[in-house]
């Protein structure tokens, strides 16, 4: 029935750091990384098939990825078959045998050890839930991976099927792997190699070698999906951190840093130096926050009314919240957010950090209390932050409303961000903002903003 395979190699670059859990836990990291056979962080291709298929709707998406009825014996298997995604080496290179991996690359030996995500959830008071405590390992930004789609068609060439299923590689929306609305899975694809084979012809042909190309590089595959994206341009006031959870040989708390991994003109890759880390997932927490404010305030829901139950109206059961930045399964508001963030960075430079040393008084004696001195290092980078926000669809006037509310706030250094802001870090204000102007709130929205969108 299905006479030809459409093959496609596909090269992509994580353009933030991906979340590819493992489902397991050890003694060290309550969420590792998924790994291959060599210790290399590695996608499923299960993984890759299933956000493919969430992206289509329910019809397109049996068609092609197959489906089976319950109770019946009646289904269609997969006419999509997808590999798992390798790791390459500095050179671009899938490295497919077991064991056997070279010092000498130039990346490969940093991934034994990867960065570690240290996470705290807040409550609606603004504290520290103590339930919340949790860290994820993820891969490095700049991290390329290959891997490979085949298709079963009955046509010989310019089968629409295929050419949507590559659109929606290039869909901005498209995130690989978990905690995509905390700023983890953005990726884009570098180059994309396809070839329509004919079974009796020359698919026995067809190379098992990954790396092997089988075609010249394809056209461009655009995605016609073009969602609502919201810019805000942040500049830090004076000193800010975004805690890394420990400290150095200098002080107790120090700000969360990276590596990225970086490719030259000639595909060469290496790690760059150090990196001031912006993490999406401490954003999203501010906003989350300060959107239940205001989508309360809009609805007319106030802490101070007897009837009025604070838990049923923050967090995740805020109608706002949970359609902007999701809720868990088996929760009344369960479903993935409409919001989407992506990690930033910006190179680290040790000179550019200022150290804070606190001691705790002693209210009755005024003097120190034993025990109590620790100190801080920030940063006082005042670079400006590009923040970009997708949103997957459309959402209700009174969500828009608190969330572009919210914005507000942002803009005008209101809602601070990172650790310490209650001793006067993290103030970030919008460079673009004028008070008493409203075409200057200091926040864009661009309608149908894309990847490519300004």
């Amino acid at each position: 029935m299905y006479k030809y395979r459409y093959v496609a190699r596909v090269l992509i670059e994580a353009t933030t750091p991906l979340r590819t859990a493992s489902g397991k836990s050890d003694i060290f990291i309550d969420s590792p990384v998924l790994k291959d056979w060599n210790g290399l962080p590695m996608i499923l291709g299960s993984s890759i098939a299933g956000v493919l298929r969430h992206s289509f709707d329910e019809q397109i998406a049996e068609t092609i990825f197959g489906f089976e009825r319950e109770g019946k014996d009646e289904g269609e298997g997969s006419r999509i078959i997808v590999s798992h995604a390798h790791l390459c080496d500095a050179n671009g290179r899938v490295h497919q045998g077991l064991g056997g991996l070279s010092n000498d690359d130039a990346i490969l030996p940093h991934y034994s050890s990867l960065p570690v995500r240290e996470h705290v959830a807040i409550d609606h008071k603004g504290t520290v839930d103590g339930r919340g405590k949790f860290d994820e390992e993820v891969v490095f930004r700049g991290s390329r991976f290959r891997f490979e789609l085949e298709f079963l068609s009955n046509k010989p060439q310019s089968d629409e099927e295929w050419e949507a299923i590559l659109q929606r590689l290039n869909d901005p929306l498209l995130r690989l792997g978990a905690g995509g609305t905390k700023g983890f899975g953005q990726f884009k694809i570098v180059a994309c190699y396809e070839r329509c084979y004919e079974m009796g012809r020359d698919y026995h042909n067809k190379p098992s070698d990954m790396n092997e190309l089988i075609a010249e590089q394809s056209t461009d595959h655009s995605s016609h999906h073009t969602p609502t994206k919201y810019v805000i341009n942040l500049q830090p006031e004076d000193f800010f951190i975004f805690g890394a959870g420990f400290g150095d040989d200098e002080v107790d708390d120090v700000a969360v840093t990276e590596k990225i991994v970086e490719w030259d003109d000639a595909d060469k890759g290496s790690f760059s130096n150090l990196q001031i880390l912006f993490p999406a997932s401490s954003l999203k927490g501010a906003l989350s926050h300060r959107v239940a404010f205001h989508y309360n305030r809009l609805t007319g829901i106030w802490a101070d009314d007897e009837k009025t139950d604070i838990e049923e109206h923050t967090g995740t059961n805020s109608h706002a919240v949970a359609t902007l930045f999701g809720a868990p399964k088996g929760h009344t508001n369960e479903g993935k957010g409409k919001a989407l963030l992506s990690d930033m960075y910006k190179p680290y430079d040790e000179t550019q950090t200022k150290i804070f040393d606190h001691v705790r008084i002693d209210r009755f004696t005024g003097g120190a209390m034993d025990g109590a001195l620790f100190s801080e290092k920030t940063i006082a980078n005042s670079d400006t932050w590009r923040v970009e926000i997708l949103l997957s669809d459309e959402i209700d006037s009174k969500v828009k409303e608190a969330f572009e509310a919210t914005l507000d706030d942002l803009a005008k250094g209101w809602l601070p961000l990172g650790g310490k802001v209650n001793r006067g870090h993290g103030v970030f204000i919008s460079p673009d903002y004028k008070e008493g102007n409203p075409d200057k709130r200091g926040w864009s929205l661009i309608a149908g903003g894309g990847k490519d969108a300004e």
